[in-house]
């Protein structure tokens, strides 16, 4: 079994390379649930739907969240109404958010909604939210406290950010399989996601970052940063935020003492030598995905770090 975790589009992308690499069924995704939120009286849940469209085909690669070739007639009647409209979701995704808060409201937990939403997507993978409790990544910028979701979408990440919290998260338990997928792995790979964001909030929940020092398995991360930048989205301000140094070593930095390697990009020489220094395995490659076929590579090569005697008996091919 091998364990990934994820958030943001850039983990979505990683996982569809891993998932074409590796049958299916040997996969169990943790995801960030950070970023859930409440939009039109509806609990959603970005991450974990993206993860789940990717996994049953039917994302919209354009652009990289929601359903492919969804109408969005509902928002659309939403802003003649005069409600707000900056989250945008489509007719179909909104189907999802419908039955996830009427079996939220039934007293289902979150890990149950997220099971029966991927038997009903028909996916074959395993998918486990990080914690059945609310936990809210708020990001603290001159303009006020915001959510993840105000920040990243409504402002389009253009506030400064001076610090990032993750709300109840010492009240919250991992769910129900995440520290036993975690004990049993052969591999736990950390997707190119953002990593205070995206991967910040699932470190946060009480016994994870344990479980992960105390793995059997290696733990293998693929940078989000090529040199000083990110390769997309907020993740370099983020960091720079929490004091994190804006380059794979940085990365390396904000997993602390858990990591045994990452897989990084094969102009970040320099990083490489720092990372080596703090006795963390470096592995380079092209990491960008920009292709399918790209994703399958970086796939390939973030298990090879972690387990070679998995990769050589791989059944995916590239779609």
């Amino acid at each position: 079994m091998i364990v990934v975790l994820t958030g943001g589009t850039g983990g979505a992308k990683f996982v569809d390379g891993v998932r074409r690499v590796l049958p299916e069924d040997e996969l169990t995704i943790i995801v960030n649930t950070g970023d859930d939120h409440e939009w039109w009286g509806l609990y959603v849940s970005p991450d974990l739907d993206s993860i789940t469209y990717m996994l049953a085909g039917i994302i919209s690669q354009e652009r990289g969240w929601g359903v492919r070739r969804d109408t969005f007639h509902c928002l659309q009647a939403m802003r003649d109404f005069g409600q707000p409209t900056w989250f945008s979701v489509g007719d179909r995704d909104l189907a999802t958010h419908l039955v996830r808060t009427e079996l939220l409201g039934k007293g289902k937990t979150l890990s149950q909604v997220t099971e029966i939403l991927a038997e009903r997507f028909a996916t074959r993978t395993r998918i486990l939210p990080m914690s059945d409790q609310r936990i809210e990544t708020r990001v603290k910028t001159p303009v006020g406290e915001l959510s993840f979701e105000e920040y990243f979408v409504q402002r389009r990440f253009q506030d400064p950010v001076t610090s990032v919290r993750f709300a109840g998260a010492r009240e919250a338990e991992p769910a129900p399989g995440v520290l036993e997928a975690i004990g049993a792995a052969q591999a736990v790979l950390i997707a190119p996601s953002n990593p205070v964001t995206s991967i910040g909030p699932i470190l946060s929940v009480p016994g994870i970052q344990d479980a992960l020092r105390h793995a059997s398995a290696p733990v293998v991360a693929v940078s989000p940063i090529i040199g000083t930048a990110a390769i997309s989205g907020p993740a370099g301000a983020l960091m720079a935020a929490q004091g994190f140094e804006v380059s794979a070593a940085g990365v390396v930095a904000a997993y602390g003492s858990f990591l045994d390697a990452i897989l990084v990009d094969e102009t970040d020489l320099d990083a490489a030598e720092i990372i080596r220094a703090n006795h963390v395995e470096v592995h380079a490659t092209n990491i960008l995905m920009k292709t399918g076929a790209d994703r399958v590579r970086v796939a390939r090569a973030a298990l090879a770090a972690a387990c070679p005697e998995t990769l050589s008996a791989s059944v995916g091919e590239v779609e």
